[in-house]
């Protein structure tokens, strides 16, 4: 008991002085943590729009988590948020900080070694008694806890509680369960959001911004080697994707689907085409949309075959363009988000997160076979 009192009396100061002189202040309303351990950036981005939400709705600092990144060849790296993203945009929506700021001059008082709490909704399969939510079994979750040193002295299973933030008593039930007073930091297995995103909290994309680092090396590309107006597509045509898209029938909502068919499947369901174009499909919608934007280039990012060599045979006087290695994908987004119509796959949440910064500027895009996209945009 000592110990929180002690920790309240801390908090109620309000600062936090580092070794630096850097002042830091300390959020008495408590924090959120959580490894942004599904799948990739699309994914990631998608839950972290929720995150955000859900951060907002408990009025808990959302510690800005790094991406995490995968390379075959070792274990999965993390990025730090603000490389790709501007962090002053995010807090005119919500109180946020960087991961390496909280856990610099933050994590040794308000979340100490030996202190450490994790949350999950249940139990994790296999997990040792005593560790429950088994936080850093595997990767992602080893390495991500592993880059600032995190272990965790006992698991909180939250269960039946979820991310509903449209439920003003399920927040409540949240606020009154875990009051900052006794857990300053929640830390989550994973993202403390839903997955696809929710159509309640398509708005907090306006928020998130490129980096002058990104937005440079985007508006280099499109200077040296663009010719405007500009087609930009992507192409998810790698075999992990027509694995997954073979399930589509069985799946309607698969993914981010709800981006083209509709929250409510207003729009009917997704066929396979739309979820896997063929090359003929690709060829004849970049043919009719180079026409009727009288487009100069088309600009290809792709997880696998760019196509370049099919759409030429058939697509004339057009100059067709790709990202030079090595490819950055955060660089092919912001170049998508600024061409004069984007064409994606209503079924990617790399597609997604293109149409998201575009309806933020009231700009057209398309899916592959899919020919009443551009009838609405969604308002953000």
């Amino acid at each position: 008991m000592m110990i929180w009192i002690i920790k309240i009396l801390y908090l109620s100061t309000y600062i936090l002085a580092d070794t630096n002189n850097d002042d830091i202040e300390v959020d008495p309303n408590g924090y959120i943590l959580y490894c942004p351990c599904m799948g990739r950036f699309g994914n990631q981005a998608d839950q972290f729009l929720g995150s955000v939400a859900f951060a907002e709705a408990l009025n808990r600092t959302l510690v800005l988590p790094h991406w995490v990144e995968y390379d075959s060849s070792k274990p999965s790296d993390q990025i730090p948020f603000d490389k790709y993203f501007k962090v002053e945009p995010l807090q005119k929506y919500h109180r946020v900080v960087l991961m390496s700021d909280f856990m610099d001059k933050l994590a040794p008082t308000v979340w100490p070694p030996g202190e450490r709490t994790v949350f999950c909704y249940s139990e994790r399969h296999g997990a040792p008694k005593g560790n429950e939510c088994n936080a850093k079994e595997g990767n992602p979750f080893g390495p991500f806890w592993n880059h600032f040193d995190v272990d965790f002295d006992k698991s909180e299973l939250f269960s039946p509680l979820y991310y509903d933030t449209s439920s003003a008593h399920q927040i409540q039930r949240w606020k009154d369960k875990y009051p900052p007073s006794l857990f300053p930091v929640m830390a989550f297995v994973g993202a403390p959001a839903p997955f696809p995103v929710k159509k309640q909290h398509l708005f907090i994309q306006k928020y998130l911004k490129w980096s002058e680092y990104i937005d440079n090396k985007a508006e280099d590309l499109i200077r040296d080697k663009i010719e405007k107006p500009f087609i930009g597509i992507h192409l998810r045509i790698g075999l992990d994707f027509k694995k997954a898209c073979e399930h589509i029938k069985d799946t309607p909502t698969m993914f981010a689907s709800a981006q083209c068919m509709g929250y409510r499947s207003e729009k009917g369901k997704p066929t396979y085409d739309m979820c896997y174009p063929s090359v003929n499909t690709i060829v004849n919608d970049v043919k009719e949309l180079v026409v009727k934007y009288k487009a100069k280039t088309v600009f290809v990012a792709t997880d696998s075959r760019d196509l370049i060599e099919d759409m030429s045979k058939v697509i004339k006087d057009v100059k067709f363009v790709r990202q030079p290695s090595p490819v950055s994908s955060h660089v092919d987004l912001a170049i998508l988000q600024k061409s004069d119509h984007f064409i994606g796959n209503c079924i990617s949440t790399f597609t997604a997160f293109v149409k998201r910064l575009r309806d933020v500027e009231k700009k057209e895009t398309s899916f592959w076979a899919f020919k009443d996209s551009s009838a609405k945009k969604d308002e953000l």
